[in-house]
């Protein structure tokens, strides 16, 4: 089974928690990690903004990136929500087996 990562930036620990929970209680994802506040510096409609975000670390399967990423702009407050995705080369057995047992199955 593959794993993916996907890493998304939410404005504030409320929509962080709330979006982390949501993933997990559809068994979209079956860990998500919500690290600490940072500064985020981009450009935004031309102009270069400097705001405080809380970053997903996003644990799921490969078969669910789609309804994972659909799930995020549904419940996301910005326009263009953050969805990155790493591909790891490798995950300990005992790690990927947690993993399957807590997400969706993947329908053959």
């Amino acid at each position: 089974m593959s794993i993916f990562i996907a890493l998304v930036a939410c404005p504030s620990q409320e929509v962080a928690s709330s979006l982390a929970k949501t993933l997990v209680d559809k068994q979209l994802a079956a860990c998500v990690q919500i690290l600490p506040e940072m500064e985020s510096v981009y450009r935004w409609k031309g102009e270069v903004c400097i705001d405080r975000e809380f970053l997903l670390v996003i644990k799921s399967a490969e078969h669910l990136k789609d309804q994972v990423r659909q799930c995020v702009e549904a419940n996301h407050p910005y326009e263009t929500p953050e969805f990155i995705v790493l591909s790891p080369t490798d995950a300990s057995d005992r790690y990927a087996q947690w993993l399957r047992a807590n997400v969706l199955p993947e329908v053959p």
